[in-house]
């Protein structure tokens, strides 16, 4: 599982602050914790506290001082990618384009010229889709144009986009349908990724939300995820998901070999 620490994004308060009063100790602090609990990359989200390059470069050299992590850079905004992109000391994980075919024109150079991954959002021109079909056939048109570019399959995450339960509970028989058609696009497939916490968003119960849902579209191919990573709870029933989907060797301590 591929696990992109979601939290050093200025939508949580402290890291609103921080960027606000450029205190670097608490986005290392959050880099070190993320770390520690077995992330795979770390998002790097400057959202609408501003739009200036220098900000997200300076979010980024600060996680990048305190983890050896490859950086997950959260913005579609190609002016902001060409200043972020050189800075990073591996390749990076782009967040995200649509299946918008001037999106996509715009935010495959980069990647390819980069060597980058980049999150391939299934949504077009009408928006995110309602149907398993409108979904597949938008991850189809992100794979074919990352192709034209160069970019393998394995360097393109496929985002069925995950809708709340609570306002939009008949999506999430779409979502899981969706995912287990993109499996099947290209031997290797692309990753399958989703922003996890949306599909809780106004709930009461959203940690056992979360977990239950992540477990779910372990068995339909999801082998990325945007997530808490601290939530041990979560990260402990992806891998026993994985393990059950013979997708790691079982082993008595296979917990416990994660954490080290």
């Amino acid at each position: 599982m591929i696990f992109i620490g979601e939290r050093i994004n200025t939508g949580f308060k402290d890291i609103k602050a921080a960027v606000a009063n450029k205190d670097a100790d608490v986005l290392k602090s959050w880099a070190v914790k993320q770390t520690k609990a077995g992330a795979t990359y770390l998002d790097v989200n400057l959202g609408a506290v501003s739009n200036k390059p220098e900000d997200l470069c300076w979010m980024i050299e600060q996680v990048q001082a305190a983890s050896d992590l490859p950086i997950s850079i959260d913005t579609n905004k190609p002016s902001m990618l060409k200043e972020a992109v050189p800075l990073c000391k591996k390749p990076p994980l782009i967040n995200s384009t649509t299946a918008v075919d001037e999106k996509m024109e715009d935010m495959f150079p980069i990647v390819a010229e980069a060597g980058a991954s980049i999150i391939g959002l299934v949504m077009d021109e009408e928006g995110s889709p309602k149907s398993a079909d409108k979904r597949v056939e938008n991850a189809g048109k992100l794979l074919a144009k990352a192709m034209e570019f160069g970019i393998n399959p394995e360097q393109l995450f496929l985002d069925p986009i995950v809708m709340p339960l609570k306002y939009m509970q008949e999506q999430a028989q779409e979502i899981l349908a969706a995912a287990n058609q993109f499996k099947l696009f290209s031997d290797p497939p692309p990753h399958i990724v989703c922003g996890l916490s949306n599909i809780s968003n106004g709930t009461t119960q959203k940690k056992l939300i979360n977990r239950t849902f992540a477990v779910m579209l372990v068995a339909n191919g999801l082998d990325a995820v945007i997530c808490d990573v601290t939530d041990e709870d979560l990260v402990d029933a992806l891998l026993t998901a994985e393990l059950v989907m013979n997708k790691q060797i079982y082993a008595d301590s296979y917990i416990e070999a994660f954490r080290s």
